[in-house]
């Protein structure tokens, strides 16, 4: 099977799958995958929107029946959910609308949200604006990404498996760093 076989029968789910779990790096690989030809972006950035949406809908529902058990269990999480808690009294509607921007707070945020007095109707509306924004502005980034990439390769055919996996190999090592990160942490707790 081609690459381009290969994305075409399973690049949406993956974007779907990847983005409800995390995302951005599959999401700029699928931006990429719609410039070069293989997926179509109106698709990928409904598969990332609902992903995502999803996703954030999930950990909320989770935060709102089990954060405060699952928090007071857990002191190692107090400064880092206090950041969050504190951001959300002074800028509710800023942070439900932006936190998938911040590496890293992704998918403990709604967690967080979920476990606060955010109604869930308040968070749903705030979150179908802010999984549509994100899923386009970092979908857009990776067709750009390609765009930047042809312009200055020219030719970027005989190059598309390298990128592909360059851009899995950054975000495999991102993914890597962050994760390691939060366990030295909380090892150290």
């Amino acid at each position: 099977m081609s690459l381009e076989e290969l994305i075409s029968t399973y690049g949406y789910m993956a974007v779907g799958i990847g983005t409800f779990l995390e995302g951005e790096t599959i999401l700029v690989l699928a931006g990429f995958a719609c410039h070069r030809g293989f997926l179509e972006f109106p698709m990928v950035i409904l598969s990332a929107f609902l992903g995502t949406l999803f996703g954030d809908q999930l950990y909320f529902y989770i935060g709102r029946i089990k954060g405060k058990s699952f928090l007071a269990k857990r002191p190692a999480w107090r400064s880092k959910s206090a950041r969050v808690m504190s951001l959300l009294e002074k800028h509710q509607v800023l942070l439900i609308l932006g936190f998938r921007f911040l590496y890293g707070l992704r998918t403990v945020t709604p967690f967080l949200i979920g476990a606060s007095a955010v109604k869930p109707i308040r968070f749903l509306i705030l979150n179908i604006i802010g999984s549509f924004v994100w899923a386009l502005i970092i979908g857009a980034g990776g067709y750009t990404f390609g765009n930047v990439l042809e312009l200055l390769i020219g030719d970027i055919k005989k190059y598309e498996i390298l990128v592909f996996a360059i851009l899995l190999f950054f975000g495999a090592v991102i993914w890597g760093i962050h994760f390691t990160r939060q366990y030295l942490a909380n090892k150290g707790r």
